[in-house]
């Protein structure tokens, strides 16, 4: 699943092309997850103000309205000034006077979704509930200890739940808690200020240099371009059962949490 990171690579990817762009036509294919929620004709002739993130929503601020994306299970956005013709799998297009967006799902989880504003009903559904964004000043330390102590979740969890702070998946939660050296089972309210403080600061790492490495692509993810994510490669934890720890040369292990593989160093995460 597109996580964070593989989404705000795609949001640089194409953002400052598409700004100021006219709808010029919109193509529907396969139904998704929720209905388009206007006709598609309506949107000709808008223009894309700019492309924002919130968590894994992809954010297009229109002159009049807002399109909100989610890439799903599988979902990819290429943006290019020629596309070939759409394939099975590609359920929208958004032609512009510079370029086509095209959503590219195979499992149809993904989402493009038009709303008044944010404050619309379905916006404040899908935006509302979620946490502080890691990279940015909103990532505030007393509201993320705050958070931690407020539940009684083991803390891979509660960064999967992304209530307290949005984005951080799977991979990203394997990674950062070995960073901060916290066993991924242990509670997070019976973290101490001085360790939630640590994988405060792991979060924040952790997620800029997977942005920077175009994300991760460990089936078919791909960045706007089409370019794959490389930080699976230098992953320390993430898909490493068996290996040696990057650390201390303790064998990876790797448990289920919530359905999830968890990897994690039993000497350097011991508590």
């Amino acid at each position: 699943m597109p996580e964070l990171p593989e989404v705000e690579v795609t949001r640089r990817g194409f953002a400052d092309r598409i700004a100021g762009a006219r709808i010029v036509s919109v193509r529907l294919g396969k139904p998704l997850r929720w209905p388009l929620g206007v006709e598609p004709a309506v949107l000709v002739g808008r223009r894309v103000l700019q492309v924002r993130r919130r968590g894994k929503y992809l954010l297009l601020d229109l002159s009049t309205g807002l399109l909100l994306i989610h890439l799903g299970m599988s979902g990819s956005l290429r943006f290019a000034d020629v596309l070939p013709p759409a394939g099975v799998h590609d359920h929208f297009d958004l032609v512009t006077a510079r370029g086509t967006l095209r959503l590219h799902d195979p499992r149809r989880f993904g989402a493009v979704v038009w709303v008044h504003d944010e404050a619309s009903p379905l916006a404040r559904k899908l935006l509302g509930g979620l946490g502080a964004e890691p990279l940015s000043d909103t990532f505030m330390f007393p509201a993320f200890l705050a958070g931690l102590k407020a539940s009684r979740q083991s803390i891979k969890q509660v960064l999967l739940a992304g209530k307290v702070v949005v984005g951080v998946g799977n991979i990203y939660a394997c990674e950062a808690l070995f960073a901060a050296g916290i066993r991924p089972t242990v509670v997070a309210a019976r973290l101490s200020a001085r360790r939630a403080l640590r994988l405060h600061a792991a979060i924040r790492e952790v997620l800029a240099r997977a942005v920077e490495r175009g994300g991760s692509t460990l089936r078919d993810f791909s960045g706007a371009d089409g370019a794959a994510g490389h930080f699976q490669l230098e992953a320390r934890m993430y898909g490493r059962a068996g290996q040696p720890c990057p650390s201390c040369g303790t064998p990876v292990r790797v448990m289920r949490q919530g359905q999830r593989s968890t990897y994690f160093c039993p000497h350097c995460q011991r508590a």
